[in-house]
């Protein structure tokens, strides 16, 4: 093993140089080694008086902004923890296995030997041992952390944060470590190369965490992490330096989304009342509910002919949100997700810039890991397989089919319950409103459906990944991201995709209706338009998942903590309350007395497990929210209030989640929010798409615009008296001869009686078609073209009203562009000082 703290150099001669960033100096020696050599005098990483901040930059009016509008706290940029007294020095890894006092023991003879590994790195090991359970508390040394200054100040896409690591943060101190931990192995004779996750599948250990510290967690809970917190700005200082740049960069994206979503709610909300302004003056309504019109079953056998006035309700109901404001709100909402990216991206300039990692580098930090962990390391080499992309491809093929073949299996299950529920029954109720129970059941089945496939969506993407056979873990969780928001996005949407624009259109219609298998009609749009399946779909779906995850999130951590708690509570009531000076007054530097470590170290393990992708499944959960409030809000113009009063508790409920009730997640250095900035934008053009089809095709805007100015009364009269929309009605109803014997062979004797006993010889049903040979009328074209030109003429005029937004609103601003140009030429300025001022050393030496 080399020891830690080695480099390979490439110079031949001797020599020093000194990284700004610590009191420490490189010796290159002639053997090529590289040498870190440190005055014993001097602080361990002490910035430089001249590397030190004289005064506090104005910041930027995009973080000025946020402030300003109480989506983050006011602060100078150094957040709340600098004025906290100092804690005790605390570990910065733990691992906790089964107690085992069986030497010869397999799981114990690996334990021993995976924690020889890691005093073999120089990690500083501390074993706690209670009843039934071992702690190891890691330890890395000083030099640990000055190798990894040393390689950010000489790296491509790093070297910029040497010049705030002063002093080491304990989460760039536990990111390091977890690296470390993560990449040590054993070897074994069965099996080959062991590495943590291997070893804790196979119970050799039980557990892996940092620990919270309980200052800044107490400050946390105090100022961000409580309910009576939720209108407050949110600490995002104090977040990154406790969680790191990743989690805070998901709030700040999170509590932006959130704001911009009140003005998204209030034109949803208006669009409402403009339907319900209309409510009860609307001629359309006055149609349906005076009308005298029989309309044909909507199934086979139980159901019978029924009277169009019986869906006056559903009538007024729909009147609600599929009005002319419609359009309008589906144009404003492809543009609000367009100011919401640009905006995005000039408020994470502005942090990052602030942070120092705007050019950093997931993957260059991931190689300086690998040679803090082993100097000795070769790079993982980029490799591609077309083999194994084509394998990649054909499986994510078969498992989209899978989520596609589950939607029209709920297709099935809804034709087959309507024509259940209409079987004689007690169940008045169910047995009139058959179709509408069984849309309702589908839609709570498909939610069921979403939560299993969930499960199985995230090992098959897992699965996938390690097929793939990336070489870093930033490409792998790229890749896991798109997969993973692939599946969910179908599972989620292959239901509404049909309901929006399959629906009602490929049943046909009396003397020619399609059936499953020969068998079972398919199912019909609900009497009062095809929209209102789409709405009611949306809306089961939506306020389902936002309440039961909601639940879920916070209730599923607090058990697993007061299960844990109970199993603990023996081992509790032995740890004394402790009396140590240094550990009552957290003297700075002090080490905690055994009692104090046992209590910390028990109160951090009954927490909730953390992982990897637990950030990951709270993007998850807000980005297909965001796809839920974009694509389809044509249907359902309360989907940004719905997600507005859902994100104030979301907030909160993570940050709860993240500070109290689950384990300290691995702080991670990053400056962007990932693939998913791509995925966002990718979901917005998928709105537009898909809300010109839903206003085109499944609305009755266009055929009501069609009979407005060509086929009603004001086609061709300029009079003021006469309402353009009368007759409209009846103009979209298309009328079956039931004595037809084409037609005669759908419907049973019984079902052409009405409830008074009268039989019909004519039923009326939805379409454009010929009265006489069921053939499509001229109309039909005439509203398929307008719908077809309506298409293309609103994606056209969208797309045009986003670019212009994308490029009125440029990603970078330019102070923080003008501050990186400023801080690159003091950069240069001070290594020419520097330069200089050996070379005349060297100059008075001779």
């Amino acid at each position: 093993m080399a020891e830690v703290g080695s480099y390979i150099g490439d110079s031949a001669a001797e020599g020093w140089t000194q990284c700004p960033g610590s009191r420490q100096r490189l010796s290159l020696r002639g053997d090529g080694v590289t040498r870190l050599e440190r005055p014993v005098s001097l602080p361990l990483l002490e910035v430089p008086s001249e590397m030190a901040p004289q005064k506090l930059t104005k910041r930027t009016g995009s973080i000025e902004l946020l402030e300003a509008i109480g989506v983050v706290k006011k602060d100078n940029g150094t957040g709340s923890f600098s004025l906290l007294p100092g804690a005790p020095q605390s570990f910065d890894y733990v691992l906790v296995a089964q107690k085992n006092e069986d030497g010869d023991h397999e799981s114990f003879k690996k334990q021993r030997d995976f924690i020889n590994a890691l005093k073999d790195k120089k990690l500083k090991i501390t074993k706690i041992v209670d009843e039934d359970r071992v702690f190891y508390g890691i330890t890395a040394p000083n030099e640990t952390f000055e190798t990894y200054t040393y390689l950010l100040k000489v790296s491509d896409a790093c070297n910029w944060s040497c010049e705030e690591q002063g002093k080491v943060p304990q989460s760039t101190r536990i990111r390091i470590v977890e690296f470390i931990v993560d990449h040590t192995f054993i070897e074994s004779s069965h099996c080959g190369a062991e590495y943590l996750s291997d070893l804790i599948k196979k119970n050799v250990f039980e557990a892996q965490f940092c620990l919270h510290e309980k200052q800044e967690q107490k400050e946390l809970k105090n100022s961000w992490a409580r309910w009576t917190a939720c209108f407050n700005g949110q600490p995002i200082t104090d977040v990154r330096t406790y969680f790191g740049e990743k989690v805070a960069l998901y709030f700040l994206w999170l509590g932006w989304y959130t704001f911009l979503l009140i003005p998204a709610a209030l034109v949803g909300v208006i669009v409402f009342l403009y339907g319900l302004a209309f409510f009860k003056t609307s001629p359309l309504i006055k149609e349906v509910c005076q009308s005298n019109i029989v309309m044909c079953p909507l199934c086979d056998e139980k159901c019978k002919v029924w009277q169009l006035s019986d869906t006056c309700i559903y009538a007024k109901l729909s009147i609600l949100f599929d009005n002319e404001g419609t359009v309008a709100f589906a144009m404003f909402m492809a543009v609000w997700a367009t100011v919401f990216l640009e905006f995005w991206k000039r408020h994470r300039a502005s942090y990052v810039s602030e942070w120092k990692v705007f050019d950093w580098c997931e993957e260059e930090e991931e190689l300086i890991l690998q040679i803090v962990n082993d100097a000795d390391c070769e790079s993982k080499k980029y490799r591609h397989s077309y083999l194994r992309s084509t394998l990649v491809m054909i499986l994510v093929t078969l498992m989209l089919l899978l989520i596609i073949g589950l939607a029209h299996a709920l297709v099935v299950f809804r034709v087959i319950a309507s024509v259940l529920f209409a079987k004689p029954t007690n169940w008045a109720f169910l047995r009139e409103n058959s179709s509408t129970v069984a849309f309702l059941m589908g839609a709570v089945l498909h939610y069921l459906t979403i939560t299993i496939m969930t499960r199985v969506n995230r090992t098959v993407a897992m699965k996938l990944c390690e097929l793939e056979k990336v070489r870093s873990h930033a490409a792998v969780e790229r890749s896991f991201t798109v997969k993973m928001f692939v599946f969910q996005f179908f599972t989620l949407f292959s239901s509404l995709i049909y309901t929006a624009f399959f629906l009602g259109r490929i049943n046909g219609h009396p003397g020619g209706y399609v059936r499953i298998a020969g068998i079972w009609r398919l199912e019909e749009c609900h009497p009062s338009g095809c929209l209102t399946d789409l709405f009611i779909q949306m809306a089961v779906i939506l306020i389902l998942k936002q309440t039961i995850n909601n639940v879920v999130e916070i209730a599923g951590p607090w058990f697993t903590r007061w299960r844990k708690r109970l199993r603990s509570r023996k081992l509790r009531q032995k740890v004394r309350q402790c009396s140590k000076r240094d550990c009552m007054e957290s003297t700075p530097g002090a080490e905690l007395c055994d009692n104090c470590k046992v209590k910390d170290l028990l109160r951090n393990f009954d927490l909730e497990n953390v992982d990897h992708f637990s950030l990951f499944n709270e993007f998850l959960e807000m980005v297909l929210q965001f796809s839920f409030t974009t694509i389809f809000v044509a249907a359902f113009p309360l989907a940004p209030l719905l997600a507005l009063l859902n994100n104030i508790i979301e907030i909160r409920l993570d940050a709860i989640k993240m500070v109290s009730l689950e384990r300290r997640l691995i702080p991670r250095k990053t400056n962007d929010i990932g693939i998913w900035t791509d995925v966002l934008e990718t979901i917005g053009v998928l709105a537009v798409i898909a809300n010109g089809l839903v206003i085109g095709i499944s609305s009755d805007f266009i055929p009501r615009l069609v009979y407005r100015y060509r086929y009603g009364p004001c086609a061709n009269s300029d009079a003021s008296d006469i309402d353009c929309m009368s007759g409209y009605i009846n103009n979209s109803l298309s009328t079956a001869n039931i004595s037809d014997k084409n037609i005669k062979r759908d419907f049973l004797p019984a079902q052409v009686i009405l409830s008074n006993g009268n039989n019909v010889t004519y039923c009326s049903y939805r379409d454009y078609r010929s009265n006489e040979d069921q053939s499509l009328t001229n109309q039909f074209w005439v509203i398929q073209a307008v719908r077809f030109a309506f298409v293309v003429l609103f994606e056209h005029v969208v797309v045009m009203f986003k670019f212009i937004a994308g490029w009125f609103v440029p990603g970078s601003p330019l102070e923080v562009r003008n501050n990186r140009l400023q801080d690159k030429l003091n950069r240069l300025k001070e290594e020419l000082r520097a330069e200089r001022k050996r070379h005349k050393e060297k100059s008075q030496d001779k």
